[in-house]
């Protein structure tokens, strides 16, 4: 699995201007003169009759452009209906069950081209469709079972779409089935990247797409409150997305890998605000808008939603196939200036911007009861941070009187009340602008953190300037495992320290860290692969006994930066323990999913866990947090007492 890395940055306030070199077009056939659009899957291709789909497909080469029409552009293959552009992601194939579907493919390419996917689902995917050069070939299948699925090409005989050239990787595309007599209103959203490795040009480029945008160019969805949104998403990039919605929770309803379709029954979805869509996978998603606002719904991992991810200079090298290079002597400069400003939020890459306009169910929201608690975060520089990079860090401070900073650092545990309301004012005592984010908090949108994105109308959530606050209020409307963090567009604020855990109690309850235990991991610095990772702070933490017979509160919180992979185990000798389930994401499971399981969990970025933990016997445990990629490990050693 390959990460995008992208070497030349832009400052957000200054903006960056981005040359493309590229071909002139006069250099090409029509075909490769042709500019790929993007496709929002909104319109089903081909022609149904009689319960036939004809489709004609051509594969095209033409200019890509990821951002806006004027950017950057890289020259791609594409697939395109007969007599009509290319698009990317492909053409859509939309059918309901018992469909007939018949697909032709021209190749008018010099290489062989293989299309994989066009077959009856479920399926196996183990007899492509081979089309030779100059010539045109027919798959005809039944459409099979309903499900999210997809389907495409290679022309270097790939054995997986994650290995293909990269001038291939556009050649994908949607293939759903609907159940007879369902409507199909809900959307389909394809995660794609641009993702040209180190050795092809003189830098690394890339950027991730949704429906072959890059935000702040990709759609902008517009919704009511209370309105049952239903979304398809396919991850077809080379890499996994937790994928995180904020201010709401979604359901998790079906789940697939593009050949099978698993449909999740009412005691079986999943509601979070974090999924983890695995490369090559599939996702069914619903959701209920509740607050007014503008929201985002983007993946968690910070080079995929960070301003990293605009596109710099992009050169064509020599080593690209001589039927798409250039002569030297027509190769041309295309200057291009970033539109990076504040309506982006400082983002990129795989973000959607959501407006949830008023509803029925926004009027039926009253104010909380009784005065809000009023309690002050710090953000500050640290003489000591944790681990070797963290300097950054967060305090409280409640009726005048700084707290002490217990439990995982830098940033210290907020405690708060379901259903009191609380005013957070935000201190910025740092040298540049931050902002903060209450991560999985059903709150208002000008409070959720992210400046120049957040709020209604005309209002717009600010960023957080040196030496001014701005006061955060909401009131936590359940109690869980949630995290707080920077929202910064620099990555470098998450990496130096800027997080926490958040723990809302019900009415009543304490928080007793004896029996409340939080593991939080994060990272120690920028670098996904050569940094090392923390728990609470440290690669050697230590943790306090624990007896038999005693009730624990597990609570397992991810804010590294780049490491969906994350494993935690509970384990006695090389065995892990029992434990039992209780919430996701800060949300209660059914009883149907509270159930006692092996101590061991991924937890992806922007994911939390609780567990419940019942020591039965004394003597060691070990608690072993295990990053797959590197292999690296942190194994702490936990004693169990005598009660």
């Amino acid at each position: 699995m390959r990460t995008v890395h992208t070497i030349l940055c832009f400052t957000a306030a200054l903006g960056t201007w981005m040359t493309v070199l590229a071909p002139a077009p006069s250099a090409f056939a029509e075909e490769q003169r042709l500019k790929i659009a993007a496709n929002d899957n909104r319109s089903p291709a081909g022609t149904l009759h009689d319960g036939v789909l004809d489709l004609q497909l051509v594969m095209k080469t033409g200019y890509w452009h990821p951002e806006d029409e004027t950017g950057p552009r890289a020259l791609m293959r594409a697939f395109a209906e007969e007599g009509k552009a290319p698009v990317t992601p492909g053409p859509l194939i939309r059918v309901r069950e018992g469909t007939e579907v018949r697909v032709s493919i021209h190749n008018p390419s010099k290489k062989s081209l293989v299309v994989h996917g066009l077959h009856t689902r479920p399926g196996d995917d183990k007899s492509p469709l081979e089309v030779p050069p100059g010539e045109t070939r027919d798959a005809r299948f039944l459409a099979g079972k309903p499900g999210t699925y997809y389907y495409w090409g290679s022309t270097t005989a790939a054995k997986g779409y994650d290995s293909r050239d990269p001038v291939d990787t556009q050649l994908v595309g949607a293939l759903v089935v609907d159940p007879a007599g369902a409507d199909d209103t809900d959307r389909i959203f394809v995660l794609n990247e641009l993702d040209v490795p180190d050795d092809m040009f003189h830098e690394a480029v890339g950027t991730f797409v949704v429906n072959g945008k890059s935000w702040p160019y990709t759609e902008r969805l517009t919704y009511r409150a209370g309105e049952h949104v239903r979304w398809r998403w396919i991850n077809v990039s080379t890499a996994a997305h937790p994928m995180h919605l904020h201010g709401a929770y979604f359901d998790v309803v079906a789940a697939g890998d593009g050949e099978h379709q698993q449909v999740y029954d009412e005691q079986s979805k999943r509601r979070v605000v974090t999924n983890l869509l695995e490369d090559g996978a599939t996702m069914g998603v619903e959701w209920v808008p509740e607050r007014e606002g503008r929201w985002i719904f983007h993946c968690h991992l910070a080079p995929h939603f960070s301003p990293d991810n605009q596109l710099p200079q992009i050169i064509y090298p020599d080593s690209f196939p001589d039927y798409i290079k250039p002569p030297p002597e027509e190769v041309q400069a295309h200057a291009h200036h970033a539109t990076m400003d504040m309506s982006s939020g400082g983002m990129a890459g795989l973000v959607m911007g959501i407006t949830v306009l008023p509803g029925a169910s926004a009027s039926a929201r009253k104010p909380a009861p009784g005065p809000a608690r009023k309690i002050d975060l710090l953000v500050r520089k640290q003489e000591h941070g944790a681990g070797n990079t963290a300097n950054l860090g967060y305090a409280l401070r409640e009726n005048g009187r700084e707290t002490e900073r217990a439990g995982s650092m830098p940033g210290p545990p907020v405690v708060l009340t379901q259903n009191e309301p609380v005013e957070i004012t935000i201190v910025n005592q740092l040298a540049d602008p931050t902002a903060v984010h209450w991560h999985g908090i059903e709150l208002e949108s000008y409070y959720d953190g992210v400046p120049g994105v957040g709020g209604s109308g005309k209002q717009m959530t600010p960023p957080i300037a040196p030496g001014s606050s701005f006061v955060a209020r909401f009131t936590p409307p359940r109690a869980g495992t949630f995290i707080y963090h920077t929202h910064w567009h620099d990555a470098l604020q998450l990496t130096k320290g800027l997080y926490g855990p958040l723990i809302i109690l019900p009415p009543g309850r304490r928080f007793d860290p004896d029996t409340d235990r939080i593991f939080l991991i994060s990272s120690d610095g920028p670098d996904a692969v050569t940094d090392n990772f923390l728990l609470n702070g440290s690669t050697a933490p230590a943790f306090a006994p624990l007896k038999t017979g005693t009730a624990y509160r597990l609570r397992f919180i991810n804010i590294t930066s780049d490491n969906p992979d994350m494993t935690v185990s509970l384990l006695a000798g090389d065995t892990p323990v029992q434990w039992r389930a209780v919430a996701k994401d800060g949300a209660d499971l059914p009883e149907s999913q509270r159930k006692m399981l092996p101590a061991q969990q991924r937890v992806s970025v922007g994911e939390t866990y609780d567990y419940e933990f019942v020591p039965q016997h004394a003597g060691p445990l070990q608690l072993d947090v295990h990053r797959p990629p590197d292999k690296k490990h942190i194994i702490t050693a936990i004693e169990v007492l005598p009660r």
